[in-house]
């Protein structure tokens, strides 16, 4: 799926939660600006950005290091097929958090 088409689906989806902020006037006016640049809502461009910042986040959460002898052993079990079992089926079907 684009990521053109996860946006006009999630556009779409029917808003179930309410988030109230408040935020300096200056900040209200620079949102404002960037989303009329645009040719948004405030409330379009404020779910967009906060939606991009969050999958950011979580994908910067998946930086790991290794020392040499660990990733050997972790590129070697990178090259293995892995066995098959249940878990590893139902994590494969499951959607990333974003694309819920």
């Amino acid at each position: 799926m684009s990521i053109a088409t996860k946006k006009s689906r999630i556009s779409q989806e029917p808003h179930e939660a309410v988030v109230n902020l408040r935020v300096p006037l200056a900040v209200r006016d620079l949102i404002d600006n960037a989303a009329t640049m645009l040719g948004k809502t405030r409330t379009a461009f404020m779910i967009e950005s906060s939606r991009k910042e969050a999958i950011d986040v979580m994908l910067d959460q998946r930086l790991f290091t290794l020392d040499g002898k660990q990733f050997d052993a972790f590129a070697k079990a990178l090259d293995e097929t892995p066995a098959s079992n249940a878990k590893l089926r139902r994590l494969m079907s499951s959607q990333s958090p974003w694309e819920k």
